[in-house]
């Protein structure tokens, strides 16, 4: 009916209806990000019933090639557009097809699906869900585990050459009204996986003694908040006060703009409401809560939201004074703050820099605590190979409390990162553009004639991270570092129209003094050299 609709319209001539109907049809969507994602629609460059069909036909066909006919997957959804019908399909094809499929209760966060892949032993996993895309869209994103994975890839996000081989198998799926479906090999996973996910988050927090941190959490509209108070129940942590308007899970995001907590004004009720309640923390899960983004009150009374850098190195820090936990290499992307680095050093562990996704930096050997700068945290590899912002919510409360028993706060603790390891100052600038041309030619302007200098220092290393090297795989990004040791990392992000600038400022702190005002002033002159350089609007 939607597509009769539009074509009907195009033939009369319309036309909005005709690009519309263009689009719909401007080739099939592709594996990016570890999956599909696009704005949910009839068509084969939407995401829609049909196309779960055949993307999950060449998953089991993969599966069936590579580990055998009795490969189990296990599937999850959030409360998205289409997620309940997507999961559904997606498990009627891999019954049809003769593998074991498993039906995880729907409208959970992406994290327990991440735990159910490792808990229970399958070969693959299904998420239906965008994460913090707008709300038109929906997505679909593969896990490997069991025997369809090595030790380091277990319950970890697909990367090549399983990306491509899967595609390969996409395209040779035939219509999707071909596909067998049906119902035989399809059970409903036992809730005790979801009680362990709660029990095991809950676990980080140690003391059994009831905790005193008041905290306010938002769900942004999506699927996180139910399952982020029974964690906190377990945990102890019963001073919480949620986002009323936006803790049920709403597919519209009716409240938000733009369901992202970093995205300016997403918090704007939540810090409202942390200030009613004279809160100590806002913990802000995106919608599959899969991340978590903090605010904290601070010494002359306002609050401030985080950065996703702030919060790696804090729980970068936790984790490295933390032998109890497995593995000793702290991991992190390229685009993310080099403090973690010398916070690992210092404490006698190892450090590695991935390519930018949770796909790479999970799968890192040896893994104790890993991070993006974009609000994702993995801080149980074990448990959960993949980022997760309900365990990040209890490391946060949890490292409240062991400051507060110091007579010390979050402040406080930054300040001690910075005169430690050095004042790490990281910003972003973003060009979202209408035509991805635009991104392509931006790329090759830099790699002809790149910036020689920035704020003043000279570039003394340039690196094209497409050749790759023995550290990293080929990427499209472009890496520059100045003689004062600042760096910008330039690449087109992997889910969005946008080209993205990661900059990063590294100041001493001699005598224990704290320049943020100078470190802010340099990123701003960076800003403006790198906007003027690529031409681009924002």
């Amino acid at each position: 009916m939607e597509l009769r609709e539009v074509i009907t319209a195009a033939s009369a001539g319309h036309p909005d209806a005709l690009a519309d109907l263009r689009s719909r049809f401007a080739g099939p969507l592709t594996f990016g990000t570890a999956g599909l994602r696009g704005a949910v629609g009839a068509g084969e460059s939407r995401m829609n019933v049909a196309v779960v069909i055949r993307a999950t036909v060449g998953l089991a066909r993969y599966l069936i090639d590579t580990v055998g006919i009795d490969a189990s997957v296990v599937v999850g959804c959030d409360a998205r557009h289409g997620s309940s019908d997507f999961a559904e399909a997606a498990l009627a094809v891999l019954s049809g097809a003769g593998l074991r499929a498993m039906a995880l209760p729907q409208q959970l966060p992406t994290p327990v699906t991440a735990f159910a892949v490792r808990a229970l032993g399958v070969d693959a996993g299904i998420m239906v869900t965008a994460s913090h895309n707008p709300p038109a869209d929906n997505g679909y994103k593969v896990y490997l585990g069991g025997r369809a994975a090595d030790p380091h890839g277990q319950g970890v996000q697909i990367v090549p050459p399983a990306d491509a081989e899967i595609a390969a198998r996409i395209a040779a799926a035939p219509p999707a009204d071909q596909v067998p479906r049906n119902t035989e090999n399809i059970t409903r996973v036992d809730p005790q996986v979801v009680v362990d996910y709660v029990r095991r988050m809950a676990s980080h927090r140690t003391t059994s003694e009831p905790s005193t941190v008041r905290v306010v959490l938002t769900a942004m509209h999506g699927v996180g908040g139910a399952t982020m108070l029974q964690v906190f129940d377990e945990a102890g942590v019963s001073d919480v006060h949620t986002v009323a308007e936006q803790f049920a899970p709403d597919p519209d995001f009716p409240t938000v703009s733009f369901p992202n907590p970093e995205e300016p004004g997403a918090l704007d009720l939540s810090l409202a409401l942390a200030e009613k309640e004279s809160a100590d923390v806002v913990i802000a899960l995106d919608p599959d809560a899969d991340r978590c983004s903090v605010a904290i009150g601070q010494r002359d009374g306002t609050w401030r939201q985080l950065t996703g850098d702030e919060i790696g190195s804090l729980l970068g820090e936790q984790a490295a004074a933390d032998p109890s936990r497995d593995g000793d290499v702290l991991a992190c992307s390229i685009v993310s703050s080099r403090q973690l680095a010398r916070i690992a050093q210092a404490h006698g562990l190892r450090s590695a820099a991935t390519l930018t996704g949770f796909k790479w930096i999970a799968r890192t050997p040896d893994i104790r605590y890993g991070y993006e700068e974009a609000i994702g945290y993995c801080t149980d590899p074990p448990a959960v190979h993949d980022k997760d912002g309900i365990g990040a919510a209890v490391r946060v409360v949890s490292l409240i409390e062991e400051l507060a028993a110091q007579g010390r706060t979050i402040e406080d603790q930054l300040d001690h990162l910075a005169r430690t390891y050095g004042l790490h100052t990281t910003s972003q600038l973003s060009f979202r553009v209408a035509d991805v041309a635009l991104i392509a030619d931006a790329m090759a302007r830099l790699r002809a004639s790149g910036p020689t200098s920035l704020a003043g220092s000279p570039v003394v290393e340039f690196l094209d991270l497409e050749e790759g090297s023995d550290d990293l795989p080929p990427t499209d990004g472009l890496l520059y570092r100045t003689a004062a040791d600042d760096r910008v990392i330039i690449r087109p992000s992997g889910t969005e129209p946008k080209l993205k600038c990661y900059l990063e400022v590294i100041s001493p702190c001699p005598e224990g003094e704290i320049p943020r005002a100078a470190a802010t002033d340099r990123i701003t002159t960076i800003k403006a050299e790198l906007t003027a350089t690529l031409g681009l609007d924002r």
